[in-house]
């Protein structure tokens, strides 16, 4: 049978066919691509061309091994059949471009049978990934796609499934090896498929091939282009670790008094970096940003997957203008709008859970470093939500605390506890603001400190010189605020050789322990209070854990997704008995996080509060006991939990492993019996 290339149509050559849709197809495709490009080029600087070696490895993982798409089962195994479909399938376009020339003259012989088996493999792979997903979504639609519009999806489908479907209808007129070729050589036997056949599919195959090529830089499925130096280029910093101001040719953060900025923060389009308009062109739209933030599931005005979109909307919108080096009237703040700024909780779920590392937080946290630092006023719509966050600033700026209680009496909580005050010694606790004028929050320093007491440690605190570690200043915007806060209390460390730090606030444990290493915090080891605990319990210097009652456990979005600890503050409490449905790392947020402690949350009647929302979630364990590791969850989960009557109690690790400490030495002191009298 011939090949259908080495025909003639109307007088027209095959070849001269294909050549005019190759041209016309590839020629807008790579228009588009281009023009993406140049979108992303203009983007400011941004250092991501070290640590090759985890940049592959991450490449091979999360792009070539589908890693983060496979932690959804149903949805990641269709997408993982046709993503690997379509890599063993891609080398057969060249043999059907080139009228067989490649397998024929190009191809090794001695790998032919396995080339056509792994294209065969490859065809069926991302045709039943299709026909999955089609089915999918117009029989079983996900709540997330309801209401929406399918068509492009379904349109794109089709034409990968036609792609498939005619690639057998053409195998079948070249011999197909029914050992390599299975499918092909049924539809063989089974149709015995003539000329006219073949013709017509390996022109419909090439159309559809042509055609998605047409579709794929206008649709959601760029992501085919860009999701690979999306992934490649991904943060290899701490999650959730901010960049500074201004940083030197070392990557050490310029001193506030040799600062040298015109701008803060992002307004501009072109003030997001390079790497950060990538995302906009490497959504693949699965929503999986938006099934786990906060504020959505809270009914605010924040998607992160529109915040993506919104990126890659405004360049193709202003494309003329932004291409000239010009900025439009409408700045990136407004196309995102201040409503959904303001609204993250930098909790960095969106972040966790994207199948190709796109970064949401960071162009809201520059969003803000602009409204905070440079244009201080704010669309009315916000103004109510932020207007307690500037008297947290002013609280900041004056005494060190969002409280605004004097500095003086920042060591108070623990004046008869025995312990050294800004003197040297080997553990520092740093309380943070919350344990040191919180009243609730009191009793968890007490406690830590009892504890490390109690093992034998040489502790000490700072008292007064202690001051906030600048975690809401900095998630607030306000970063000339936080590096102040910063440079202070480095100083201080510095002056009393501090080496170790004990933390109880997750907000403290990250800022200190990854943040200030930009600053000059680089020697600094910081422990949060349950790893300490458990470390302890473990050399044999604490009783071994254990509780009594029912207890359930809320991750701090900021020990646990941010900073990686999970194990910890469940061992140091004696395990967990019933954990909630979104535990570990894909904890849910308090709303405390990303300073919206400071601000007020305004819900609508169909919507609650983000932590009523977690709160009903601890309850429904049926627990008696939530055991925090954070004073902000405990504050949000204590008022969430009294929302709706519930009578679950709210226990810091600290408290808890205090609890059995004294416990413990009632037992043993009963066990001595009464002293007997001389």
């Amino acid at each position: 049978m011939q090949h259908p290339l080495d025909m003639d149509y109307a007088g027209i050559s095959g070849w001269i066919l294909l050549l005019i849709l190759g041209v016309i197809s590839l020629g807008f495709f790579g228009y588009q691509v281009v023009k993406a490009v140049r979108l992303v080029r203009i983007g400011a600087k941004d250092s991501r061309f070290d640590s090759w070696t985890a940049r592959l490895k991450e490449t091979a993982t999360v792009w070539l091994g589908q890693r983060k798409v496979l932690e959804d089962p149903v949805a990641g195994v269709m997408h993982v059949l046709m993503f690997w479909g379509f890599l063993m399938l891609s080398t057969d376009m060249f043999d059907l471009a080139s009228g067989n020339r490649f397998s024929e003259h190009i191809l090794p012989e001695f790998l032919n049978n396995g080339w056509n088996l792994m294209v065969e493999i490859g065809y069926t792979s991302a045709l039943v990934g299709c026909f999955l997903a089609l089915n999918r979504r117009i029989l079983f639609t996900p709540e997330k796609l309801k209401g929406k519009s399918q068509l492009e999806g379904n349109v794109i489908l089709l034409l990968i499934m036609t792609i498939c479907t005619t690639a057998y209808v053409v195998e079948s007129g070249e011999n197909p090896n029914p050992t390599y070729e299975f499918l092909g050589a049924w539809v063989l036997d089974t149709f015995a498929p003539n000329q006219s056949m073949v013709n017509f599919a390996y022109w419909a195959h090439m159309l559809a091939i042509c055609t998605f090529l047409f579709l794929i830089p206008l649709s959601k499925h760029m992501h085919l282009v860009m999701a690979l130096p999306n992934v490649f280029f991904f943060d290899t910093q701490p999650m959730a670790k901010m960049r500074p101001l201004q940083v030197d040719d070392n990557g050490t953060a310029v001193s506030l008094d040799d600062l040298d900025m015109e701008t803060f923060g992002a307004s501009q389009y072109t003030q997001l970096t390079w790497r950060s308009l990538i995302d906009g062109w490497a959504c693949t739209s699965c929503a999986r940003c938006q099934d786990v933030c906060p504020a959505y599931a809270s009914g605010k005005a924040l998607n992160p997957m529109q915040i993506i979109h919104d990126v890659r909307g405004y360049a193709n919108q202003h494309a003329e203008l932004l291409l000239k080096g010009e900025q439009p009237d409408e700045d990136i703040i407004a196309r995102f709008g201040e409503e959904a700024i303001w609204a993250c909780t930098t909790c960095h779920a969106c972040v966790d859970v994207c199948p190709v590392n796109i970064e949401h937080v960071p162009k809201l946290t520059d969003a803000r470093r602009h409204l905070m630092m440079e244009r201080m006023e704010f669309d009315e719509k916000v103004e109510e939500t932020v207007m307690p966050l500037m008297t947290t600033i002013e609280n900041l700026e004056g005494d060190s605390n969002p409280y605004g209680i004097p500095m003086h009496e920042r060591g108070d909580w623990a004046s008869d506890l025995d312990v050294k005050v800004a003197e040297p010694a080997e553990y520092i606790y740093f309380a943070g603001c919350a344990a040191s004028f919180d009243e609730r929050n009191k009793k968890v320093a007490r406690d830590t400190i009892s504890i490390m007491k109690e093992a034998g440690l040489d502790v000490g605190i700072l008292g007064m010189q202690e001051g906030c570690s600048g975690d809401a200043a900095r998630r607030a915007g306000n970063e000339y605020l936080f590096q102040m806060l910063a440079e202070t209390n480095l100083a201080t460390f510095d002056e009393l050789g501090v080496k170790k730090i004990v933390a109880s606030c997750p907000h403290c444990f990250h800022t200190l322990g990854t943040e200030y290493k930009d600053f000059g915090g680089e020697e600094i080891e910081v422990m949060h209070h349950s790893q300490l605990i458990n470390h302890l319990q473990n050399e044999g210097k604490l009783p071994n854990p254990n509780h009594d009652g029912n207890v359930t456990y809320h991750d701090p979005c900021y020990l646990g997704r941010i900073g990686g600890e999970f194990d910890a503050p469940r061992s140091a409490i004696g395990g967990v008995d019933i954990e909630t449905e979104n535990h570990a790392r894909g904890s849910f947020c308090c709303g405390a996080g990303g300073a919206q402690m400071w601000m007020e949350e305004h819900v609508d009647e169909d919507h609650d509060r983000v932590n009523i929302i977690r709160a009903k979630e601890l309850h429904a364990t049926g627990a008696d006991t939530v055991a925090v590791g954070c004073p902000f969850c405990s504050t949000m989960v204590t008022d969430g939990l009294s929302s709706i009557d519930s009578n679950m109690e709210v226990k810091d690790i600290a408290e808890i492993v205090w609890e059995q400490i004294k416990a413990n030495d009632v037992k043993i002191q009963a066990a001595k019996g009464p002293l007997e009298e001389e």
